[in-house]
Parts: structure tokens; sequence; C-alpha cells
């Protein structure tokens, strides 16, 4: 079997080493692996299959015989290594939001539109995790009768701000059963015993950045311009996986038993989805996996064409690094 180049940039982060610990879980045939991260990391080491590989500091020459780069970084730095990457000739997989809704630039959850992994310029983009737990729930809906609107709640784990938010969860739990001030420096309020309606920053239009992207990205990965997505994103003291409660209408009147259906056949969903057995989608059964669970699925009581659901699935597999890795499958013919 052929090996394949792979490099990562930002390797040292939640996401880099997520993307790390799944090519080795799928078994990807890895031939060389570089591995980039900020000056202050140069020198450390990561293990991979046994073997310990060195921290680099990427420079534009660093990519240079790879098949694949995957970035798990800023906005910034993705766009300062892109021209690089793709003059070497590797395909960038790269989770930032920085080219999610570049025309130029497809927009990929395998499941949903792998087809449109090939049409790639050199560069494919991973989109907001959120989105990528909500389309999953959704597609096989979508499939049976197109989605005309939709409301959307998130329940975003702390872990979605980086390594430093569980941290702050944990500090502000030992201060308060310690009672201890607490210390408030990642989220805008406290996060312990609380929740925070606000992920993003504020638009003209009340939404918040966060909040457009579901919407946003929706509408290209889909296809579908006409589709309206009102969404509200929430910060909860959560570890791990984000939650989402989903509202919609389609064009045509579904039952649940279709839906159920449907969903149980769903690559990459798990339908959950016995509530006289308290069995139903949370954040403590979704992590560390990849599958995206739903459940709780009803009729809407106020719209005769409405369903309601809920999912979970896990923001830095699923919502990230297991879906650049299963980009990567796609493009090279391996089933997952």
């Amino acid at each position: 079997m052929k090996k394949y180049n792979i490099g990562i940039l930002g390797a040292t982060g939640a996401v880099g080493r997520e993307i790390l610990k799944v090519l080795a879980e799928y078994n990807i045939p890895v031939g060389e692996l570089k591995l980039f991260a900020s000056k202050k990391s140069v020198g450390k080491s990561i293990l991979f299959r046994g073997t310990s590989y060195q921290i680099e500091e990427a420079c534009d020459t660093s990519f240079i015989g790879l098949d694949f780069v995957f970035g798990a970084t800023s906005n910034e730095v993705a766009k300062r290594f892109r021209d690089s990457i793709v003059s070497s000739k590797a395909i960038f997989i790269d989770n930032s939001s920085a080219f999610r809704l570049d025309s130029t630039v497809p927009l990929v959850i395998p499941q949903i539109n792998g087809e449109d992994a090939v049409l790639h310029q050199g560069v494919i983009a991973n989109p907001n995790c959120s989105t990528i737990i909500a389309l999953m729930a959704i597609y096989s809906i979508e499939k049976l009768s197109k989605i005309e609107c939709m409301l959307a709640t998130t329940y975003q784990a702390t872990s979605g701000a980086g390594a430093l938010g569980p941290l702050e969860l944990s500090q502000q739990m030992n201060a308060i059963c310690n009672y201890k001030p607490l210390e408030i420096e990642v989220f805008p309020h406290q996060i312990v015993e609380n929740v925070i309606p606000q992920i993003g920053s504020f638009l003209e239009n009340g939404y918040t950045t966060e909040e457009m992207k579901m919407q946003n990205e929706g509408r290209k990965i889909l296809h579908r311009e006409d589709l309206c997505i009102s969404c509200t994103c929430v910060r909860v003291p959560v570890v791990r996986s984000h939650s989402i409660a989903i509202e919609l209408v389609t064009k045509e009147e579904l039952s649940i038993e279709q839906i159920r259906e449907t969903l149980s056949k769903e690559n990459g969903v798990l339908l959950y989805d016995s509530p006289e057995k308290k069995e139903y989608p949370m954040p403590i059964l979704t992590s560390n996996q990849d599958l995206v669970y739903v459940g709780r699925i009803r009729k809407s009581l106020f719209h005769p064409r409405g369903i309601v659901l809920w999912c979970s699935g896990d923001q830095i597999r699923k919502g990230a690094a297991s879906n650049a890795v299963q980009i990567m499958m796609k493009l090279i013919g391996l089933v997952f």
C-alpha cells in the first residue's frame, strides 16, 4: 500500500494532537511525518506509532515532498503558509475558518458532500465544528425532503475555546469549592455554574460570528443558497462534546418512522432515541469517538411539517480532526 507523507501545522495543540491519534486509529499509511508548531515548541518531541518526532518551526520550504498538510492553527498562520503548501504540491486540509467561504475552496463533510473534495485547487476547508455536528444530524432528513428553515441552539463545550477553556472551568470549580475568588480570563463571564449565550463577536444583525457560520457554511456544503438557519450559540460548563437542539420545517410532511429509518442507515450517525429507557444523546456518551448521536426525535407542536431533534458529537474529533482525516481518506480511496 502506498504511504503518504504528511505534515501537521499546529501539531502541539488539541486538534493537532487529535489528528495524530486519528491517523493512528484509522491505520492511515503514513510515510514521512513532519510536525510543525510555534518557536516555543521547537525541540520538543511527540510520539507517533512508537517513533519520536521532533517539532519544527515551519518555513516556506518545509512542505516540499509532502502529500498532505493538516492545518490545526489560527487563520493568520493558515493564510501565511497557504501559498507555500500549494506550490509544494501538497493538499492543504485546513481546520481554521480562513478559507471556508472562499468560492475556490471546497468546504467538505465527507459523508455529505465528499465529491466536492476532488474539485480542490490545493486547499480544502474543514467546516465549523457545530456546523458539522448539526448537518450530520439533519442530512438524512434533507435527502427525504428539502429543509425550508431551521432553528438551532448549540450547547458548546469549554474545550471548543481551546485547551485553556477546560482549565478555566476546573480552576473555577476548585475556587468555588474552596471559597476562593474566581479568575475569569478565557470566557467573557464565569463559566462554572453558568451558561454564556455568546460565542464569537456580535454583528450588526444581533447574531454572533459563530452563529452565522451554521447558515453560511450550511448553504455551501448542501449547495442550498436558499437555506435559512437561525442559530443561538451557548457556552456550557462541559469539558468535551457539543450538543445541539434543532427544530426544522421540511417541504413535505415526514413521519417520525421515516426519519428514524433513514437516520439508522446513515454513515457517521448513531440513532440513539429510546426516551422510555432514558436513552438520548449526551456529551458524556459522545466524547472521544466519531459518531454523531441523534435522538429526542418528535413532531413540532407549532408547524405540521416541523421536526424537533437533539444531537451530540465530539467537536474535537468529528468536529475537527476526524473530519479532516476522513477528507484525506476520501481523496485516496480509503473507506471510513
